[in-house]
Parts: structure tokens; C-alpha cells; sequence
């Protein structure tokens, strides 16, 4: 009897060391929160490395350590605390524990990152049917190159990364992220601007396909003036030839010296164009040509 009672308090006593080893990693960035997961409701700790920050009693909070005084909170109804305003030096290992059914506690590891740098890309090389982006961070951290849902290119510290995008891919979705294990900031690229796709693939061009569509209509344009100009030469060259009254000798009436005339006026004359033109009649008188005899 007492070697069995021996095995069962051996086992009690394997399990609260289990349970007591348990750890759970945390991550935080500065001036963010973080909220450890296991509740407090009635009766229990927040314990740190410096022994206890707080504890909940009768469902009411009590700070322990000053300096949580104002990063501190509790949450009456789901039971968690809140550690806001987060620095560095808030990294380290904590424990809720909790005294409602449960004899042990778990211990958090948090630590608290930088927040993570925001990317910014750049287009470095532009050819006819690919180019070369370029994301950059302000400080070593991990990159990332995403085509859709698929990494392209990773560096798990570093400040910059290329990728090189090919037009076929043109309407695939980019994206660069730079991360840590507490943030990460995404930059969504639209490859069809930054490498200038609209712009050499003609059949995809708005701009192009208006340009070819105008060329013919200014084509016909241009040969249609030509077309009227050219009548309007032509009616004006006829006008100027018959505003000119053509004057002929009439040779059918020779007897009568008289001369044949036509004319062929236009609305604008303003003189009068007789039909015929007759020579003065001349008469012909015989001189005395007898000499008077001296």
C-alpha cells in the first residue's frame, strides 16, 4: 500500500514538473502589446523575473510593481493581462498563475523586437522583355519576394533584394515584405508600372491602340482636302476661262465689212459686249485730177 501511494505522488509530482517546464514564446514589437493567453479570473499571479507584478483577487487587480502601474491591464471578463507600451527591456519570462482548478502555471518567454522596417523598391534594369526591382530596407532584416502566394527570393538578414520580373508574368501579383518575428510590413508592387509593361507590349497599350486607330482616319482626312482642293482649282481655272469674250472676224459677209463677233459673259461683267462690231461705211470720191492748161 504505501509503495503504491509512493508511485502515484512519484507521478503527481512528474506531472506538476511537466506542467511547471511548460513554456510558451511571445513575440512583441516596441510601443505594441501583448497579451499572455492563460486567464486569471478570480484568484491568481502575474510573476516576472523580479517575483510578482501583480495579482487578481476577489476579481479585482492589484499592482505590485510601479513601474506596470500604467502598462498594466486586466480584462475583468475574459481574465487575461495586457502589458501595452512595450520596450526592450520588457523582454524576459513570465508566469500566470492561476489558483481556480489548476496547481501549476505557465511560463512565457517574451521578447520584444524593433518594429519592422517599412520596404521600399526601386526599378534598377529595363529591357524588352523582363526587368530588374530592387527591395530595400533601412536596416538588416528579413526580405522576402512574393509572386502570388509564392516566394521568389528570401534573405533572412539583409537590407536589400533583387527579383527579376518577366512580361509574361506582367499580370501576376508582387509583393515585398520585410520581417521579424514580431511584424512584418508588405509592399504590393504593380510590375506593370514600375517595369513599364503597358508601355511596349502595343496590344496592351490603350495609348498605342488609339495611335494606330487615328493614324488612318487622319490618312483620309488629309486626301479628302486634297480631293477638294483640287475640284475647287479646277472650277476655279473654268470660271477664270470663260470670264474672257472671245472676239472673232466674221468671214461669212465680207461684202458688207462687217465683222463677226462673240462673246460669252459671265455674271460679274459689268459692261455691256455687243454682238457684232461694223466698220464705218467709207466713201470714195474721184479728185479732179485735169490740169488746168497754162
Amino acid at each position: 500500500m504505501e509503495t503504491l501511494f509512493r508511485i502515484c505522488f512519484f507521478m503527481a509530482m512528474m506531472r506538476f514538473s511537466a506542467a511547471e517546464e511548460l513554456k510558451r514564446n511571445l513575440n512583441g514589437v516596441v510601443g505594441g502589446n501583448v497579451t499572455f493567453p492563460d486567464p486569471v479570473l478570480e484568484l491568481g499571479f502575474l510573476l516576472g523575473g523580479r517575483g510578482t507584478i501583480a495579482l487578481v483577487n476577489d476579481r479585482k487587480l492589484q499592482i505590485v510593481e510601479e513601474i506596470y502601474t500604467n502598462k498594466l491591464n486586466w480584462n475583468r471578463n475574459s481574465g487575461l493581462f495586457t502589458i501595452t507600451d512595450l520596450q526592450k527591456n520588457d523582454s524576459g519570462v513570465y508566469k500566470v498563475d492561476s489558483k481556480k482548478a489548476r496547481v501549476f502555471y505557465i511560463s512565457y518567454n517574451l521578447t520584444v523586437y524593433d518594429g519592422a522596417p517599412t520596404p521600399a523598391v526601386e526599378t534598377l534594369t529595363v529591357s524588352s522583355d523582363s526587368c530588374w526591382l530592387l527591395c530595400s530596407v533601412d536596416k538588416a532584416t528579413s526580405l522576402l519576394w512574393y509572386k502570388d502566394q509564392e516566394v521568389q527570393n528570401q534573405n533572412s538578414s539583409a537590407s536589400s533584394l533583387p527579383i527579376t520580373v518577366h512580361k509574361e508574368d506582367r499580370d501576376s501579383s508582387y509583393r515585398c515584405v520585410a520581417a521579424n518575428p514580431a511584424e512584418n510590413k508588405t509592399l504590393h508592387v504593380n510590375v506593370r508600372t514600375a517595369c513599364g509593361f503597358n508601355e511596349t507590349e502595343s496590344g496592351d497599350n490603350p495609348k498605342q491602340r488609339a495611335y494606330w486607330s487615328v493614324i488612318p482616319a487622319a490618312i483620309a482626312l488629309i486626301i479628302g482636302a486634297l480631293v477638294v482642293w483640287r475640284v475647287k482649282r479646277r472650277l476655279s481655272e473654268k470660271r477664270q476661262t470663260e470670264d474672257y469674250a472671245e472676239v472673232q472676224i466674221n468671214n461669212e459677209n465680207p461684202q458688207d465689212g462687217t465683222f463677226a463677233t462673240s462673246a460669252e459673259s459671265s455674271d460679274h461683267f459689268d459692261s455691256t459686249v455687243y454682238s457684232k462690231l461694223k466698220l464705218p461705211e467709207v466713201t470714195s470720191a474721184e479728185p479732179d485730177l485735169q490740169a488746168t492748161p497754162t
